[in-house]
């Protein structure tokens, strides 16, 4: 069966739904707060700005939509599980097995190995023949599986060749094929030696039978409903309590930038430089040469001799000839 490519809520939803949430969160907290923390630990201007944009909110829908994809991924993994549960619990014998889809023959298969303490991808449930079906991870090892629904016919050698060709091209440690029904001589004496195990529809029933006895049938605590909404609550009361603190002290940041422009650096005083007696400006009006004190007479006599000095100084003094 050909592997089809798988989205990003496709594979959420295939991995165990607290796996599935826990992303959400941890992306959601690396978008929203994480990359404004990076590039706020650099200097230079466009880091710096990211750092801005990153603080103010702009990545929050990005955030928002990454947290819904995980969670959505997480629930359809949920619903999937119990599905899972009830389509195993509800067998009876080999004739329920017979009436069910491939779909749900594959999805039983991998139940039935989640079980027995596999951990499962899905890779088939995209056509109703070939190819891998499930991968089996348990102790460092890889199990490929190949699950044939078929009623009225043997599986071949030829099926069981190419899971051995595929085996050997994954590097698997085992391969594993699940059939309704059973196998050909030849298929039976390939598989002899080889890390290759056929399990026929008996086998199947019988192995289902005993999961669906004692505590394998009992639901774990952890795929309930409320268990996932308790997750959900969780995560979110913890993105409630990291919003607030962070949007105060982008806040605080932005009101305190501006005020520091305007306050002066506290520290010590310089110490005063003692300014010296600069001379005094003259003032605009006339300098009288006289004291204020002088009387008439002398203020009479000051003048007179003014004038006799003057006439000196213009019988003395020659022209200046005009150019």
């Amino acid at each position: 069966m050909a592997k089809h490519k798988q989205s990003g809520i496709e594979q959420i939803a295939s991995m165990p739904w607290q796996a599935g949430v826990l992303l959400g969160l941890i992306g959601y907290l690396a978008v929203r707060f994480g990359i404004g923390w990076y590039f706020g630990a650099h200097t230079d201007p466009l880091s710096a700005g990211i750092a801005k944009d990153a603080r103010d909110g702009m990545l929050a829908p990005l955030a928002w939509m990454l947290l819904a994809g995980c969670w959505i991924g997480a629930l359809v993994s949920l619903v999937k599980r119990n599905q899972r549960r009830r389509l195993l619990d509800s067998q009876t014998g080999i004739e329920s097995l017979r009436t069910m889809r491939w779909s749900e023959f594959e999805l039983l298969a991998g139940e039935a190995f989640r079980r027995q303490g596999y951990a499962i991808e899905e890779t088939g449930l995209g056509g109703a023949d070939g190819g891998i079906d499930l991968i089996l991870r348990r102790n460092g090892q890889t199990t490929l599986v190949q699950c044939k629904q078929w009623q009225n016919r043997q599986v071949g050698v030829k099926v069981v060749r190419e899971m051995y060709g595929l085996l050997v091209h994954h590097q698997a440690a085992a391969v594993k094929i699940v059939a309704l029904g059973d196998y050909t001589p030849d298929a039976h004496r390939f598989a002899q030696g080889k890390p290759i195990e056929l399990i026929h529809g008996g086998e199947l029933i019988a192995t289902v039978r005993k999961l669906q006895s004692g505590k394998a049938r009992a639901t774990h605590p952890l795929d309930t409903p409320l268990a996932f909404g308790g997750s959900i609550a969780a995560s979110l009361l913890l993105i409630a309590g990291l919003s607030p603190s962070t949007a105060s002290t982008s806040q605080a940041r932005q009101i305190a930038a501006p005020t520091a422009a305007f306050q002066p650096t506290l520290g010590p005083e310089p110490p005063s430089i003692p300014h010296r007696p600069t001379a005094s400006t003259p003032r605009a009006h006339a300098v009288i040469y006289a004291s204020d004190s002088q009387d008439d007479a002398e203020l009479r006599e000051w003048k007179k001799r003014n004038a006799e000095s003057m006439k000196i100084l213009e019988k003395t003094t020659k022209e200046m000839p005009l150019r």
